[in-house]
């Protein structure tokens, strides 16, 4: 009684380590077998037949056999059920339901998308099951009406192909969520990445302009120092003035990023401010407004500021200009701003690596990003002229 144990554990160990799939699948023909062949023994001792002939419990373990493979191989399994099924019945007594096999086959093959393999089968079935009821005084349906067998075999093969179509939606299902995750993660780098491109810009825009005043100030300090301290202090007073502007400039940027409604910063009507720290810095500017002054979007007109900004410090720091023109026009669907110099021409290029927020590039992504546009470039008679139209 102790033999069959070793057998037993490897045949547990080898179904243990088949895939899942496959392992299922195993374990589905075993049980296949053993309904059968309890149902064969228990009929045999009913009809007092003795015991069934030995190619019937071959064809029974062919049947259940092959749908160990049905997932794999579904169109196969299902022929061979079929032929197992087709020599079982006329030479075997008594009849059993290993049709059953045969319908587990045609319902794998039409859940696999075998649709015209496992209906042709079919049709073929129930062709051999009425020809052979015919052909003999024995009802190999048993007490099971032909048209009842029929609709066992529409209704696997219904249910097959509907069970193919959930997987196929679950798995587009699946496919737009993932692709829809990625769609996030994508717009959330691009938004992350133009949220520091435009920090970056804003810092340099608020700084730089007023770093450049004071740099300039303080050399201008330094040369008359000792010859004309009045004129010193005149530079150290303007320095005053733009470092306490540079610090209102950050605490302002810094809020913006505090805050999620927070202002979009400094407009035009600050250009007067503006206008005085160049004075100061000893550039000669004049202001031109055309068109009557309106309110504008808070983006356009913190837009036009920077840019007018960004301009006036590379007038002062690159052209070597004595004097600038900062002309706003207001049209009727936006604002153009203009600042002309009389330097020696284009100011100098940006050092590598600034980013995108310096100097001419970092104008144009501010006008093209409200949609506008922005053209510089040397005047023909001298100087350098930028001009920014931005829509309202």
């Amino acid at each position: 009684m102790r033999a069959p144990a070793p057998a037993l554990g490897r045949a547990a160990s080898a179904l243990r380590a088949l895939p899942h799939g496959r392992r299922a699948d195993a374990l589905l023909a075993a049980a296949c077998f053993a309904v059968l062949t309890a149902i064969a023994l228990i009929a045999t001792q009913a009809l007092h037949r003795g015991t069934m002939v030995f190619y019937g419990w071959a064809l029974l373990a062919v049947a259940c056999g092959a749908l160990a493979f049905r997932r794999s191989r579904p169109r196969t399994v299902a022929a061979v059920t079929f032929v197992a099924c087709a020599v079982y019945y006329p030479v075997t007594e008594p009849d059993g339901p290993i049709i059953m096999t045969f319908v587990i086959a045609l319902y794998t093959a039409a859940a696999q998308g075998h649709l015209a393999t496992a209906s042709a089968l079919a049709a073929v079935a129930m062709g051999a099951t009425l020809y052979g009821n015919d052909s003999d005084n024995i009802n190999h349906l048993a007490d099971a009406a032909t048209f009842l067998l029929a609709g066992w075999f529409v209704a696997v093969i219904a249910i097959g192909g509907l069970a193919r179509n959930r997987r196929a939606y679950l798995r587009e299902a699946e496919r737009r969520v993932a692709a829809a995750e990625r769609s996030r993660e994508e717009e959330a780098r691009r938004r992350a990445s133009e949220e520091r491109l435009r920090i970056a810009r804003e810092l340099h825009d608020a700084l730089g302009h007023n770093i450049s005043l004071i740099h300039v100030q303080a050399t201008a300090a330094l040369h008359v120092l000792e010859r004309e301290p009045g004129r010193a202090g005149d530079a150290l007073t303007a320095i005053k003035d733009a470092s306490k502007d540079s610090l209102r400039e950050l605490r302002a940027t810094l809020g913006v990023l505090r805050q999620v409604d927070a202002p979009a910063g400094p407009g035009l009507a600050r250009l007067d401010e503006l206008v005085a720290g160049s004075t100061a810095a000893g550039l000669t500017v004049r202001t031109e407004t055309e068109g009557a002054p309106r309110p504008l979007p808070p983006d356009t007109d913190h837009a036009a500021y920077r840019i007018v900004q960004e301009a006036l410090t590379n007038v002062t720091r690159h052209s070597g200009a004595s004097s600038a023109v900062v002309r706003v026009r207001y049209g009727d669907d936006g604002v153009t701003v203009t600042v002309e110099d009389d330097g020696g021409g284009a100011p100098a290029p940006a050092p590598a690596g600034t980013g995108t927020g310096s100097g001419i590039r970092g104008m144009r992504d501010r006008a093209e990003a409200l949609g506008g546009t922005l053209d510089a470039a040397p005047r023909p008679g001298g100087g350098f002229t930028v001009r920014a139209a931005l829509p309202a």
